[in-house]
C-alpha cells in the first residue's frame, strides 16, 4: 500500500494539482474561490449560530460572537474531508473508464488523488480558521503544530474507506446513492453542532463509535483549546486506521481485475 503511493508520488501530485485547478477552471476568481467559499461559510455560521440561535458551547472563547462559529467550523472542516472523499469514491473508476480499458495506469492512486484534493481545501479552511482565532483570542496556540499528527491517521482511515467504495462502486452502482446519506448521518452523530457533554452519559459510548468523533475533538484540542493530543487514543486510532487502510487497499487490488469486464 505505502510502496504504491510512494512509487507514484509525482503522478499523484500532478493529478491533485490538475484536480484543484480544474475545479475552478473557467471562473473569473479561479483559485481565489477556494478561499472565498470557506470564508463565506464561516460568516454564515457566525450569524446563524451566534446571532439567530444564540448557541453556546460553554467556553471563554464564546465571549465574542464568533466563538461558537469557530468551534463549529473546526468540526465541519474534519467532516468535509471525510465527506468529499467518501462521496467521490464510488464514481472514481466509473468516471475514468479510459484508464481502465486503454492505458496501463495505477488505478489505486485515484482515491489518493481525491484525498489530496480534499486535504488542499482543508488546509485553506484551517488557515482561515486560524486567522479568525487570532483575531478573537489574540494568539495562535503552538499546539496547532500537532494538527498534522492528529489528521494523519484520519486521512489513512478515509483512504481505506475510499478504496473500498471505489472498488465496490464498480459492481454495485447503488453505493453512490447512499454515501451522501451516510455522511449526513455521521455529521449529526458526531460532536459537530454540539459538545459530547450535551448528550446523556448513557449515549456517549455510541458517539465514540463514529470515526469522526475522536478526530474532531482532538483537532479542536490542539487548534482551539491549546492542549496536547491524546497520544494513547491516537495510537489506538492509528492502529485501527492502518487496518482499515490495508483492508481497503487489499479489496481494491483483489477486485480490480474485473473492472474492465464490468465497464
Amino acid at each position: 500500500m505505502l510502496r504504491s503511493v510512494l512509487r507514484h508520488r509525482q503522478l499523484i501530485v500532478e493529478l491533485v494539482r490538475r484536480d484543484v485547478v480544474g475545479r475552478y477552471r473557467g471562473s473569473v476568481g479561479g483559485l481565489v474561490w477556494s478561499f472565498i467559499n470557506p470564508l463565506l461559510m464561516l460568516a454564515v455560521y457566525t450569524f446563524v449560530f451566534s446571532v439567530v440561535f444564540k448557541a453556546r458551547w460553554g467556553t471563554p472563547l464564546e465571549a465574542e460572537k464568533s466563538g461558537f462559529a469557530i468551534i463549529l467550523f473546526m468540526g465541519l472542516i474534519v467532516h468535509a474531508l471525510f465527506a468529499e472523499c467518501v462521496i467521490k469514491a464510488p464514481g472514481l473508476i466509473l468516471s475514468n473508464v479510459n484508464y481502465v480499458k486503454k492505458v496501463i495506469f495505477p488505478l489505486e492512486i485515484l482515491p489518493v488523488v481525491a484525498l489530496g484534493s480534499a486535504l488542499f481545501h482543508m488546509l485553506v479552511s484551517v488557515a482561515i480558521l486560524l486567522v479568525f482565532h487570532l483575531i478573537l483570542a489574540a494568539q495562535i496556540n503552538l499546539t496547532v503544530l500537532w494538527l498534522p499528527v492528529v489528521l494523519l491517521p484520519f486521512a489513512l482511515l478515509t483512504l481505506g474507506v475510499a478504496w473500498f467504495l471505489a472498488a465496490t462502486g464498480v459492481y454495485v452502482r447503488d453505493i453512490g446513492q447512499t454515501t451522501g446519506i451516510l455522511t449526513t448521518v455521521l455529521v449529526f452523530l458526531a460532536p459537530v453542532f454540539y459538545p459530547a457533554s450535551a448528550l446523556p452519559e448513557i449515549y456517549r459510548p455510541y458517539l465514540n463509535l463514529n470515526p469522526l468523533t475522536f478526530i474532531i475533538e482532538q483537532a479542536r484540542a490542539v487548534t482551539i483549546w491549546g492542549k496536547s493530543p491524546d497520544f494513547a487514543g491516537l495510537a489506538l486510532y492509528t492502529a485501527i486506521a492502518f487496518l482499515v487502510g490495508a483492508c481497503g487497499f487489499w479489496w481494491f487490488q483483489r477486485t480490480r481485475s474485473g473492472f474492465a469486464d464490468v465497464l
